[in-house]
């Protein structure tokens, strides 16, 4: 399992953990007066380059869950900065990975699961409003699946509970591994 989420980030890479955290602390709020959208997609950057890494270092011919990989901090990027940014064309040289599973998930879940914690790479505007948040998420999970349409994906529905998604993503693997 590869992701840049606390939980899952182990403390050798402790300066990923840092540099996110700094992202949303300082960045992030500050995105438009002290610092420009390039600056902070560029923090961003290290998120996706440390992803590829990791998925790098995996032994030949192992299976890699990746959370997430470049997709979705792309996606995230372009609706903030613009789809312009030479940095993303480098990023789609990355190596694609062999399927996607895409598990679903409603803004209105999203913004539900999110509560006080969103951030400014989750809603449009200033200040974080259902509106916004909404208008976002809808753009980013088209986004996302532009991105990913010529490889291999499994749309997975939103489920109730963290137990029967996982259920549901269980059931596509061992029915793909068969």
């Amino acid at each position: 399992m590869v992701s840049v989420d606390e939980e899952f980030i182990g403390p050798e890479f402790e300066l990923i953990s840092r540099l996110r955290r700094q992202l949303v602390k300082d960045a992030l709020p500050a995105m438009g007066a002290a610092y420009s959208a390039d600056f902070v997609a560029s923090l961003m950057q290290t998120a996706v380059v440390h992803l590829r890494d990791r998925m790098l270092a995996a032994p030949r011919g192992a299976q890699v869950l990746v959370d997430s990989y470049y997709y979705k901090i792309l996606a995230k990027c372009q609706l903030i900065c613009g789809a312009d940014n030479p940095m993303f064309a480098w990023w789609r040289l990355f190596p694609q990975p062999a399927r996607v599973l895409y598990l679903e998930v409603s803004p209105e879940t999203a913004w539900r699961r999110a509560g006080s914690r969103v951030n400014r790479l989750e809603h449009y505007g200033e200040q974080a409003d259902w509106p916004g948040f909404e208008a976002f998420q809808r753009d980013l999970n088209k986004l996302l699946l532009d991105e990913v349409r010529e490889l291999p994906v499994t749309v997975i529905p939103e489920r109730d509970g963290v137990r029967r998604m996982v259920g549901a993503i269980r059931k596509v693997l061992m029915r793909d591994c068969a």
